[in-house]
């Protein structure tokens, strides 16, 4: 028997990688002899440079750069000279978690350190960029990472404006002229978990806004700045970035990210499958396992776990998610490849607790849905709980 280990981090407790080990143990307590392929994977949030770097056999990069409100920050980043490949996560420069909740205010924020930590991607001699664009602290709309490239926003003195959230209605002219060189020939993809537009009720400010601090009269005026700066990327840059599905991810990082190096906007558990051979470790398995923090109805629109159910589901592999909170109307899930979910917690637990004995859980829990799996296909004749067939395990050859 072949199962595939494929978790997303779970945020704040086990990485990726944690995640695949803590969930071979349990596999192992029920299926001794199990041969297991372990692949972390991720969707553009949290844990995507480290899955690269193990995935890829990639290098990791620290740089000291600016933090989301001026203070400087060390960032972490995959290069992987082979394939001539950075990926960075933005959340690293200018992440909601490098910021005390006192000082949240995506007025004031800048992703200027995300500008950074590409200006070093570039200084490796890179050919292809993969930026990772959850967990953002900013709705700067990428002027902060693109000023930081040579870009020029100016205001209505031709004098330049301040790179954060608050200064995007002042915006009167942008002057790419300055863009650093080394950007020619790269391919630039920005990857990210949302699809959510720009602008609008689903748009970067109105979503987002609140988680990272702003007040409902910030939303308005943030919603405001944004709306500008698109009207002012189609003038002097011909593109309408408006209703870019993904655009309004990162405060407008995304849509940035396309205006002003003409990235590619992917859905981040796609390329990251792509990068990490999903479907070589599935073609001959019995069973994938996935994971993540949190799992809902939300997790269908881009999550990891739905990313490998898709791919699993399309090579007729089951597969079975775990998560720290399981949340309702899963029908959506079932529906993308997810035939069943389990809660690692063993009973009411505080968060804490559940954070402390994250991997002991997620072990348990493993086991006990393998333990499951394998009685199902011990019994010829009957029903499995998997994907609602009949599964006569004399007749799959398995």
């Amino acid at each position: 028997m072949k199962i595939v280990l494929a978790p997303n981090a779970l945020k704040g407790c086990l990485t990726a990688t944690q995640a695949a080990e803590a969930m071979a143990r349990g596999v192992m307590r029920a299926c001794p002899h199990c041969e297991i392929a372990r692949v972390p994977v991720a969707d553009g949030g949290d844990g995507l440079a480290d899955v690269l770097i193990d995935a890829l056999n990639g290098e990791a990069c620290t740089v000291t750069v600016t933090g989301p409100r001026g203070d400087p920050v060390p960032a972490v980043f995959c290069h992987v000279p082979a394939r001539r490949l950075a990926a960075i996560e933005m959340a690293t420069a200018s992440g909601l978690a490098l910021l005390p909740k006192d000082r949240l205010d995506p007025m004031l924020t800048t992703t200027l350190g995300t500008g950074e930590l590409i200006a070093a991607a570039l200084n490796l001699g890179i050919s292809h960029l993969v930026v990772g664009i959850g967990g953002s602290a900013t709705n700067d709309g990428g002027i902060g990472m693109a000023a930081a490239l040579g870009a020029r926003f100016l205001d209505r003195d031709d004098a330049p404006v301040e790179p954060v959230g608050g200064a995007l209605a002042t915006i009167e002219r942008i002057d790419l002229g300055g863009l650093d060189p080394r950007l020619t020939g790269v391919r630039v993809e920005a990857i990210c978990d949302v699809d959510n537009p720009l602008l609008g009720e689903r748009g970067a400010a109105h979503v987002y806004g609140p988680q990272k601090g702003a007040t409902p009269e910030q939303v308005r005026a943030l919603e405001i700045g944004l709306a500008h700066l698109a009207t002012v990327i189609e003038r002097d840059l011909g593109l309408d970035v408006r209703d870019l599905p993904g655009a309004g991810a990162a405060g407008g990082l995304g849509a940035g990210l396309k205006a002003f190096l003409d990235a590619d906007l992917r859905r981040g558990v796609d390329l990251v499958l792509d990068l990490t051979d999903l479907d070589e470790h599935l073609r001959d398995a019995d069973l994938v396992l996935t994971a993540e923090g949190q799992i809902d109805f939300q997790t269908a629109f881009g999550k990891a776990p739905a990313g490998v159910a898709e791919h699993a589901r399309a090579l007729g592999v089951p597969c079975i998610a775990i998560a720290g909170s399981v949340g309702g109307k899963l029908e959506s899930l079932h529906e993308r490849g997810i035939d069943a979910v389990f809660s690692l917690c063993p009973g009411p637990v505080s968060m804490e607790q559940a954070m402390a004995a994250g991997g002991d859980y997620l072990a348990a829990t493993v086991e006990q849905a393998v333990r499951a799996f394998l009685a199902g296909r011990r019994c010829p004749g009957s029903r499995s709980f998997l994907n609602g067939l009949f599964v006569d395990p004399g007749l799959t050859g398995r």
